[in-house]
């Protein structure tokens, strides 16, 4: 081997990093700038077969990879965010958004006519561009303009080396025998693309890097770039396959629906192609470059979502098949953790819109849980229940844990690829399940106040006094309830409703610590009783004072 063999080896894995990195950077980008929008997407996901196709798409031509959006799917499903039907359709929608990267690749491989038009001519300027933007500019959305530049700079960079250093090698016998191979034997030719992808970790990049080869040295032949282009859709799924081991069983499903529909596809169009290159030689054989890739591919998932549409119920049904178990027994699998944080998912981490979407669902849950354990509170403080009193003790515990197990997510995702509002939520959440979780400490601090030992007084108030506590009550719950709410719809009509009712807590406090102190004087009800009454009243202040802290986050996000 030469100094110039091995300069072109270095030439062309420094191209597919470029390309990958490309790639990769040109994603952070456009999900930055996509923010809101990606938000949009996850509300559409409940909607209808067709719609659930387009997300798919769309998230797919977003990140660059159907691999990485399938294991986001098994997230959600994980999560109990989308069921297994909605899943298909994404699926689906994440190979025909991979067509995109196939055109991109195409656009970059003009042929000399189109010089002044191939974007590898001003691959080199994106680069510049973007990286002044991203070293001299002090606005965010600047810089993130200049991060997609240099990712689509250096996406088409690393294809033009590759090329390059392919180039000399390609018309070699090996070359050419290979790719006759790889055309005459279907099984072989899928094989490569499966291995090829396994390794990749995407489809898009194995298919970049074959219409590369198709455009450098036009050894590849029609039959082995379609083989390989199938077995390539093969290979995505397993990321997803990997990525579900050990987590639910319809988290399992989503992975092996992925599967079958690919393989499916892999097998009918297979068998039509090989049929079809026996009768007619010459279109197997015959040359094929980058953009006859992009139409074959394109083609390929178009038909197959088309045809296979019609058919997701029954996939869905052979993926229960093949993995087998019911929802009681599901049930009885998931831990604790996986039971109470429905919507933490590592795999969502992916998209980090997603994530950052996800980790609000999860926070407004964690205030679902308090808002209940709250509600048993006040009915045990109403008539004493012991049973209820030892419940919101392990409900505590709970909501304790729930802090701890978000705020370690929330770490993740703030390391993430942000933009500046996200980070502004993220920051917040921080803040939000700190205050929920002070306010299911006030809760439990009002049940220690009832909770009496057995050979004790059990805690009683006078009905005028029972009156008052089930007013400020009312109210707390009022606003602490809307508080959540505002969180999870971004209201500001609920989050106007907290600040009001908090005015009216505060001020009712005032007024009830006046006339209980009078009735102390009066010597209308018992003492330890007494002090209890007003160490209640406080704790419902304290979580109203927690409920407006809530709410104020929403409303410095608008």
């Amino acid at each position: 081997m030469t100094i110039t063999d091995v300069g072109n080896l270095f030439m062309f894995a420094g191209g597919l990093g470029m390309f990958l990195y490309g790639m990769h950077s040109m994603s952070g980008g456009i999900q930055k700038t996509a923010g809101n929008k990606m938000k949009e997407l996850l509300g559409i996901l409940t909607s209808n077969h067709f719609m659930a196709v387009v997300v798919g798409a769309l998230v797919t031509a977003i990140i660059q990879s159907s691999g990485a959006t399938t294991v986001m799917v098994v997230g959600f499903v994980n999560a109990g965010i989308m069921t297994l039907t909605q899943a298909v359709g994404v699926i689906m929608g994440a190979n025909i958004g991979t067509c995109i990267t196939a055109w991109i690749v195409s656009l970059g491989q003009l042929g000399d006519a189109f010089k002044a038009f191939s974007p590898s001519l001003y691959a080199p300027l994106l680069v510049g561009i973007g990286a002044f933007l991203i070293m001299f500019s002090k606005k965010a959305k600047k810089q993130t303009v200049g991060e997609i530049l240099v990712g689509l700079g250096l996406l088409f960079i690393g294809l033009d080396f590759m090329g390059d250093a392919a180039g000399d090698y390609l018309h070699f016998p090996i070359f050419t025998r290979a790719f006759e191979l790889f055309g005459s034997n279907p099984i072989l030719g899928i094989l490569i693309g499966v291995i090829v992808t396994a390794i990749m970790q995407s489809s898009s990049a194995a298919v970049g890097v074959l219409q590369t080869l198709a455009a450098a040295g036009g050894v590849v032949t029609a039959s082995s770039a379609m083989y390989i282009s199938l077995g390539s859709n093969i290979g995505s799924c397993c990321t997803a396959l990997l990525s579900s081991l050990g987590e639910s069983r319809n988290a399992k499903r989503s992975a092996v629906i992925h599967l079958t529909f690919n393989v499916l596809g892999a097998l009918v169009w297979g068998s039509g192609l090989f049929v079809l290159f026996q009768f007619r030689p010459a279109f197997g054989t015959m040359g094929i470059d980058s953009v006859g890739i992009s139409v074959f591919h394109t083609i390929f998932n178009l038909v197959c979502t088309v045809l296979m549409t019609p058919l997701r119920g029954k996939l869905v049904a052979l993926s229960g098949l093949l993995v087998k178990g019911g929802d009681e027994q599901e049930q009885a699998e998931q831990s604790d953790d996986a039971i109470t944080l429905r919507h933490l998912d590592d795999r969502i981490l992916e998209t980090p819109s997603f994530a950052v979407e996800n980790a609000i669902l999860e926070v407004v849950h964690m205030g679902h849980i308090a808002n209940e354990n709250m509600e048993r509170a006040f009915e045990a403080v109403m008539n004493y229940d012991k049973e209820k009193i030892e419940q919101v003790y392990r409900t505590e515990k709970v909501i304790n844990k729930m802090e701890k197990l978000i705020t370690e997510y929330l770490v993740k995702i703030s390391n993430l690829s942000l933009n500046e509002d996200q980070h502004m939520v993220v920051n917040d959440l921080f803040y939000s399940v700190s205050d929920i979780e002070r306010v299911g400490d006030h809760v439990e601090n009002i049940v220690e106040l009832m909770d009496v030992k057995e050979d004790g007084e059990p805690i009683t108030f006078s009905e005028e006094g029972r009156c008052d506590l089930a007013e400020i009550m009312d109210l707390v719950e009022k606003s602490f309830v809307f508080s959540i709410s505002a969180r999870e719809k971004v209201s500001m009509d609920d989050a106007n409703k907290v600040v009001k009712y908090e005015d009216m807590v505060d001020n009712l406090e005032e007024e009830l610590r006046e006339k209980h102190i009078e009735r102390l004087s009066r010597q209308l009800c018992n003492p330890t009783s007494g002090v209890a009454f007003l160490d209640i009243i406080s704790n419902l202040e304290r979580i109203s004072d927690h409920a407006y802290n809530l709410a104020g986050y929403v409303m410095s996000e608008q």
